[in-house]
């Protein structure tokens, strides 16, 4: 039997909770897809867990959520706060997800301003609880302190760069609880692995494109790292943040480009209203050239849960598939692992 660990419960000022809840509210993102969690949640501890009870992690969207899961496996326990409809730059907390933050023993976000005003709250967090940003860890050079900057933030698009992040994980992980840090080990070499699996899939079928057809526009500027590690020129209507507003002139200039390029197809996505890329559709048509609507993609949130395009691996076959197929490249109809709906 493993010997119970006594450690430290850290309380937090009733004054703290009203502060974290006033920066929340209004700015953070709905707790649509969450799982279920036990009421009787472990104190708070930046060193061990109790070993009668899972780690109780919080992590912000699906795409670092997933790869906690694979990774800390039956040790832990995952709450999700943004599900596969919501938008996490434009993300509205509720009280129950503060409370959640306050009480989990870990938490986990994306980082490099995804999550908005959340990192003022996870900075104070950070004081008392482990708090992790994965993509300021896998790319700090990315992070900027100007507020006239705004970093990108969509590592994940780029299979090979969010495979860093299992090590990242890992290593937290295994600092929390080293009781289980081998099982923590092996599950991330398994995972891994996959993504491995994956990435060179990506390369392969990416190479199919003709040349001339490797241009691919989208709702907003999420696929940046996609383009670069998969050799695909992007364009998009909106900037990093689908805060911003599409403008005219740049609606314009897209249908000006898939006039001139004869663009094959145009891409939604999934966490992004559908009205800038049905405008460039519709203008391409006036000018005189028909674009096809290729799909719908996954930017800044996965597909539902428990599907697998609800995986991190899912929704990146999904991606890598619908995208070769629409621009006239060669790739298997249900994907990677023959699992795509």
């Amino acid at each position: 039997m493993e010997n119970l660990e006594i450690r430290p419960v850290y309380r937090f000022p009733r004054s703290l909770l009203f502060i974290l809840a006033g920066l929340w509210i209004g700015s953070g993102c709905n707790s649509e897809s969450k799982e279920s969690a036990s009421k009787d949640k472990p104190a708070s501890s930046s060193q061990s867990k109790t070993a009668e009870k899972p780690i109780d992690v919080v992590v912000s969207v699906g795409m670092v959520a997933d790869l906690v899961r694979n990774i800390g496996g039956d040790h832990i326990s995952v709450t999700q706060l943004c599900g596969s409809t919501v938008d996490p730059h434009l993300h509205k907390a509720t009280r129950e997800d503060v409370s959640r933050l306050m009480e989990a023993d870990m938490i986990f976000y994306s980082g490099l301003m995804l999550e908005g005003k959340m990192a003022e709250v996870l900075s104070k967090l950070s004081k008392d609880k482990p708090v992790v940003a994965v993509a300021d860890a896998i790319r700090p050079d990315l992070h900027s302190d100007s507020s006239e900057e705004h970093p990108d933030p969509h590592l994940w698009m780029d299979v090979n760069s969010w495979t860093k992040s299992v090590d990242v994980i890992e290593k937290k992980l295994a600092e929390f609880d080293p009781t289980h840090a081998d099982d923590f080990a092996k599950n991330a070499d398994l995972y891994e692995a996959e993504l491995i699996r994956l990435h060179q899939y990506g390369e392969k079928i990416m190479k199919t494109i003709p040349e001339s057809a490797r241009i691919l526009v989208t709702s907003h500027d999420a696929f940046n790292y996609f383009g670069l590690a998969y050799n695909v020129e992007v364009d998009a209507v909106q900037g990093i943040s689908t805060e911003s507003e599409a403008g005219l002139t740049q609606i314009n200039k897209l249908v000006d480009k898939l006039v001139d390029k004869k663009v094959r197809a145009v891409f939604f996505e999934s966490s992004v209203p559908r009205k800038n890329i049905i405008a460039l559709i519709e203008g391409a048509h006036s000018r005189g050239h028909e674009v096809a609507s290729g799909g719908e993609l996954f930017s800044d949130a996965m597909g539902p849960e428990g599907t697998y395009e609800g995986t991190y691996i899912g929704m990146m076959d999904h991606n890598l598939t619908t995208i070769v197929r629409a621009l006239g490249g060669e790739a298997p109809e249900k994907g990677l692992n023959g699992k795509l709906q």
